[in-house]
């Protein structure tokens, strides 16, 4: 079964949100390479756990394009983080909005479309 426009749209954003973390993990590790880092295992760890991250949001991606609801779920789970670091970010001096709204906002968006798209779903897979 094909995803509805709605579950395509949330399955693009955390497609776009998998490459935004892959693109940080990047950056920081050509930080690592200049020699940034503080603590090369707590840098190493970092790096890798933002893979693993972006690698999660690949298969949530993939998983509500094709109407999974564990994929929803774990999406859902990732647009609360977001949402809650950008929040976090507010209790930063000075506050860097590019980051905050960067980071916020797709978590609304991402939010509001996967539980409008599990909404949408769940009575036509109650009818199969």
């Amino acid at each position: 079964m094909r995803a509805p426009g709605i579950a395509l749209a949330a399955a693009a954003i955390l497609a776009l949100e998998a490459v935004a973390l892959l693109v940080f993990a990047v950056v920081e590790l050509a930080g690592l390479g200049a020699g940034d880092a503080a603590s090369l295992p707590t840098a190493l760890a970092l790096i890798v756990l933002t893979l693993i991250g972006s690698a999660a949001l690949v298969a949530f991606a993939v998983g509500t394009r094709v109407g999974k609801s564990w994929a929803r779920s774990g999406g859902v789970v990732f647009q609360v983080l977001a949402v809650a670091l950008a929040l976090a970010s507010l209790t930063l001096q000075p506050i860097s909005w590019p980051f905050t709204l960067g980071v916020g906002l797709p978590g609304l968006l991402g939010f509001a479309l996967l539980i409008s798209s599990a909404r949408r779903e769940g009575p036509q897979r109650a009818t199969e």
